[in-house]
């Protein structure tokens, strides 16, 4: 309680021990952290990796397409944020689950759908039927790409969800095995639970780089 109104300027007033000059160093957490810290080698290694991706979807959506690049980006960037979370332990792994794969797939591919259907007709009814197809073989081939064309959002979501899986339920199942083991067998456990756990690392790159390719091909087909 204030003895009189000056003392809320004392800083012993507070009933806290290291909060009373927090409000000197709040405007830290508003500035970007890029304005008052030299940038590090891993801020240009994924600046780097950014322009490189920029580079790669442009070439494939084209060149009028140089702003769609960055929502494939921001995907790349949250699966992979995701993928090696669930490398830390006791950390959930929301990638090897369907309900966050298809709900990143499947709006997608509907939206790619309905733009597609709606502004290019002509052309997606022409995409059912490859180029040089045998006439007798066209009511097949309208089945078959109509077919990979509905599975594809399943496709995304399964592939993404049973690597992750994989790789760490074989590392859960190899760790479980370690209480049972002579001395000599646990040190060959742990080298090989290291190459496991460097496996996986590259797996959640390549996954989340293949997610966002995959998702780049479909968006400059329906252009």
């Amino acid at each position: 309680m204030f003895m009189n109104l000056f003392s809320s300027f004392d800083p012993s007033s507070n009933w806290t021990i290291s909060s009373n000059w927090i409000s000197s160093v709040l405007c830290l957490v508003v500035i970007p952290s890029m304005y008052w810290l030299v940038p590090s080698r891993l801020n240009f290694i994924w600046i780097k990796i950014t322009a490189t991706l920029h580079k790669e979807f442009k070439t494939l959506l084209g060149p009028t397409s140089t702003g769609s690049s960055l929502l494939f980006i921001s995907l790349f960037s949250f699966i992979l944020m995701n993928n090696f979370m669930g490398l830390f332990p006791y950390i959930f792994t929301s990638t090897s689950h369907m309900v966050l794969t298809l709900s990143l797939a499947l709006p997608l591919w509907l939206t790619f759908m309905l733009f597609g259907w709606i502004n290019n007709t002509t052309y997606m009814f022409a995409h059912l039927v490859p180029q040089g197809t045998p006439p007798a073989l066209m009511p097949f081939m309208v089945c078959i790409e109509t077919i990979s064309n509905i599975i594809r959002p399943g496709t995304l979501a399964i592939r993404l969800s049973a690597n992750m899986i994989a790789g760490h339920l074989l590392m859960t199942l190899l760790g479980n095995t370690g209480p049972s083991l002579s001395i000599l067998m646990i040190n060959i456990l742990i080298i090989v639970q290291l190459l496991l756990l460097l496996l996986e690392s590259a797996v959640s790159i390549i996954q989340s780089y293949v997610f966002a390719v995959l998702s780049t091909l479909y968006s400059s087909e329906v252009n």
